[in-house]
């Protein structure tokens, strides 16, 4: 079984700040809304257990998110091996995405392959201490991958 790179999920706002990707929610939340394109940069398969894929084993990676043609956040994250089915592989994955008011953390499971994957973020720091959203990607570990962040904080 080959490992197919869970690349870099990640998203940012330019200024992080009031923008039209910005409204107000009748609690007086603030939610972002962001698209974006991915570039990874950095990418590990971790064989830690038996050789071949096995419970345990890790992606890890590392890569920028791009806007308008240009870097408007970086991040990390890695993916572990949790569960197989025969071929069928799900990891439990975790980012943290620096942005330039504070950083941002999500999770999810995600079968291995699959797309669009939702990731939930799960809180940050900044101006997303109180984050909470989903984030959507396709075309995970391709040169065309993409995000779509719908932020609450």
């Amino acid at each position: 079984m080959k490992f197919i790179a869970m690349s870099l999920i990640t998203f940012a706002a330019g200024g992080c700040g009031v923008d039209p990707g910005v409204t107000e929610t009748l609690a007086g939340d603030q939610v972002e809304v962001l698209d974006l394109k991915v570039e990874n940069d950095q990418y590990a398969a971790l064989d830690l257990n038996q050789a071949g894929v096995s419970v345990g084993d890790m992606d890890v990676y590392s890569g920028n998110a791009m806007k308008d043609g240009r870097k408007v956040g970086r991040g990390g994250g890695s993916c572990q091996v949790t569960h197989l089915d025969g071929e069928k592989v799900t990891m439990q994955c975790v980012i943290t995405m620096e942005l330039e008011h504070g950083s941002v953390t999500m999770q999810s499971f995600w079968t291995r392959g699959a797309s669009p994957l939702d990731m939930a973020v799960t809180g940050g720091t900044g101006v997303y201490r109180n984050a909470r959203g989903t984030v959507r990607f396709w075309d995970i570990a391709t040169p065309n991958e993409r995000a779509r962040a719908e932020i609450t904080r």
